[in-house]
């Protein structure tokens, strides 16, 4: 079956992780889903490199959180916070190529 991210989860953000990094969240609306995401490895290093065309060597974690039913994955900011050229000192809008994220399971 195809699934679209925005239609599983109650949250898909960004936010810093310091001057140098970001980090974007994924917060499922239900234990199954979570559980069939983690299973499948549908959400990995090779997932979130494609999404924001990024080596994978700059998504630095991939981390599940069962408990509460979250993913976390960590990546190098293009440019440092605040640095000239960078239009998002926050990081807080930087979750859009996940918003869309199409797969199957």
């Amino acid at each position: 079956m195809k699934y679209v991210l925005k239609d599983i989860a109650n949250v898909i953000r960004s936010k810093n992780a310091g001057p140098y990094e970001l980090t974007l969240d994924v917060l499922l609306r239900d234990d199954e889903m979570f559980t069939k995401l983690q299973q499948a490895d549908i959400i990995n290093k090779n997932t979130i490199a494609r999404l924001y065309r990024i080596p994978a060597e700059d998504v630095l974690s991939i981390v599940y959180f069962p408990n509460a039913r979250a993913i976390k994955a960590t990546i190098v900011r293009p440019l440092p916070s605040g640095a000239m050229g960078e239009r998002d000192v926050y990081g807080a809008q930087q979750h859009a190529p996940l918003v869309n994220f199409e797969f199957e399971l």
